[in-house]
């Protein structure tokens, strides 16, 4: 095999107790009023209050809502139970986690702007323990401090910024492309050539090739009639890593010696990572040949086996954990976008209209072309307010004594956010369970939410590194699906519901019908 040091050198030249009766001033507080020195969410001459003052459901309180009640699958929709119940922040225990939850914008804004230069999040603890058992690196969810920081700087580099993400429209097209031939093919399956079935599972495969696509510089035959066997046991390892780690983050340790979830969980990792791997190695050794022709060298892989910052095992474990990340927002938000246009269709014109007046019909869609499409970027904002893709991410607050809310707290304080109670606050967002996306448009909205009532990438250095690739692959794809069909709601009229599994997805298959623009629509109805 070519070791790295060589191959950089050469690429490297080419390339409980009731809300506290001080929480209603917080809901009238402006954008603004959280940005200002900390002790803006209380009187200056009321006393500061410690963590065990906070309202919430105590342990008996968080079993009876999770289990008797049956919102384990559900807690997206426990956040906006407690914050009615307990107010904009509350205290909540399960097992030994003592979380300081966080359902108000003017609170999460005075909270992340204390993050300092090395944010920490805790809500990765089991990525970790593969981590350290498999002795494998950490990438760049699951590292913290100054290691973090020095990995990002270099993964931040030819994906964060827009006019970055925009060098890979035309690989993300490629795929679009063979997405509409394998929805075209899926409706022939069906007794009326129009229905398509479970849309979430496509959209996933498309997302997975996606960003295969990007990481790895080749296609890996998501989007095949035929998936090749080792791509489909990845994709399978993928689905039972994150349904074991379900089980892993809800039960107690001493039952992984017991059951089978853990061994399962960890055996999903492994061939994840071995996936990658392989990947990885063999795109080195093309690197090198082409190195040897004397051909242009480009690409995000390129990019990291010559930059000369990161290890190659860094390398491994960066490119993993991206791929997960990689797939869901895309995936679930297109679901769901695609879900809520069928159930509304006077918006599905609106939007087919927008697309078609940007380009003309023999055209492939552009990432300039995107920019003069209002409507469809406020369609998959609206989608990610809806379904923001994981209700409850976490920090830990490093410094002493920090100040949220007319609070004290402790170091190392752990703080829930409540992404989806944020997001469904009447108070940013009126009617907050429908689908509006005209809310989004400046011309047109009622009023202009908080800048923290969603932000379902994350927020500052932090945010998900990436979010504009996502965007891009939504926005290129919404596109020219609304181009080629019209999308009609199931005909058994199923109504489809989020649950909480990690990340929100349906509790059912989202089935569609799809017709192509050109024929009769009457026919099929």
């Amino acid at each position: 095999m070519v070791k790295l040091g060589r191959l950089t050198a050469r690429l490297g030249r080419c390339l409980g107790s009731p809300p506290a009766a001080s929480r209603p001033e917080l809901a009238r507080r402006g954008a603004s009023g959280a940005a200002e020195a900390a002790p803006t969410s209380f009187s200056a001459r009321e006393r500061l209050k410690r963590p065990d003052e906070l309202p919430g459901p105590g342990v008996l309180g968080s079993i009876y809502w999770l289990f008797l009640r049956g919102y384990l699958l559900h807690t997206h929709r426990l956040q906006v139970i407690s914050k009615k119940l307990y107010g904009p922040i509350w205290r909540s225990q399960f097992g030994s986690y003592v979380n300081i939850n966080i359902g108000s914008p003017e609170i999460l804004e005075e909270l992340l702007r204390q993050e300092g230069k090395y944010p920490m999040r805790s809500d990765m603890a089991l990525w970790k323990e593969h981590r350290d058992k498999r002795q494998l690196p950490y990438g760049p969810f699951t590292e913290e401090g100054e290691r973090w920081y020095r990995l990002r700087q270099v993964l931040n580099k030819r994906m964060l910024k827009p006019s970055e993400a925009v060098l890979y429209a035309d690989a993300i097209n490629e795929v679009v492309s063979d997405l509409i031939v394998l929805l075209e093919n899926e409706r022939k399956k069906s007794p009326t050539g129009v229905m398509v079935q479970d849309m979430a599972n496509i959209f996933y495969r498309f997302a997975l090739e996606g960003i295969s696509y990007i990481l790895f510089e080749t296609r890996i035959g998501c989007l095949e009639k035929q998936i090749p066997g080792e791509t489909q046991r990845f994709i399978d390892a993928i689905g039972f890593m994150f349904k074991n780690s379900v089980y892993a983050t809800i039960l107690p340790k001493w039952t992984r010696d017991v059951l089978p979830y853990w061994n399962r969980y960890l055996q999903g990792w492994d061939i994840i990572f071995g996936f990658g791997k392989k990947m990885i190695d063999k795109r080195m050794l093309e690197l090198e040949e082409q190195l040897a022709r004397g051909d242009e060298i480009s690409g995000y892989l390129s990019y990291l086996l010559s930059s000369g910052r990161i290890s190659r095992e860094e390398v491994y474990g960066s490119i993993a954990e991206l791929l997960m990340a990689g797939v869901d927002t895309t995936s679930n938000t297109l679901s769901w976008a695609m879900y809520h246009l069928s159930k509304n269709l006077d918006i599905q014109e609106a939007l087919y209209q927008e697309v078609t007046n940007v380009v003309p019909k023999d055209r492939v869609p552009t990432a300039e072309d995107i920019t003069k499409m209002p409507l469809l970027k406020a369609v998959i904002k609206e989608t990610l307010r809806l379904y923001p893709v994981v209700p409850t991410n976490a920090r830990i607050i490093a410094k002493d004594d920090a100040i949220v809310g007319g609070y004290k707290f402790p170091k190392n304080t752990l703080f829930v956010l409540a992404h989806y109670a944020l997001s469904h606050d009447e108070t940013n967002f009126p009617e907050p369970e429908c689908f509006k996306p005209r809310r989004w448009l400046r011309n047109e909205r009622e009023l202009s939410p908080h800048p923290f009532s969603s932000i379902p990438f994350g927020y500052g250095v932090r945010a998900c590194v990436g979010r504009r690739i996502a965007e891009l692959e939504m926005h290129l794809a919404l596109a020219r699906l609304i181009r080629t069909f019209s999308v009609e709601r199931d005909p058994q009229r199923t109504e489809v519901k989020a649950l909480s599994r990690i990340v929100l997805v349906p509790d059912k298959p989202i089935n569609l019908v799809l017709v192509d623009r050109q024929m009769d629509r009457q026919s099929f109805k």
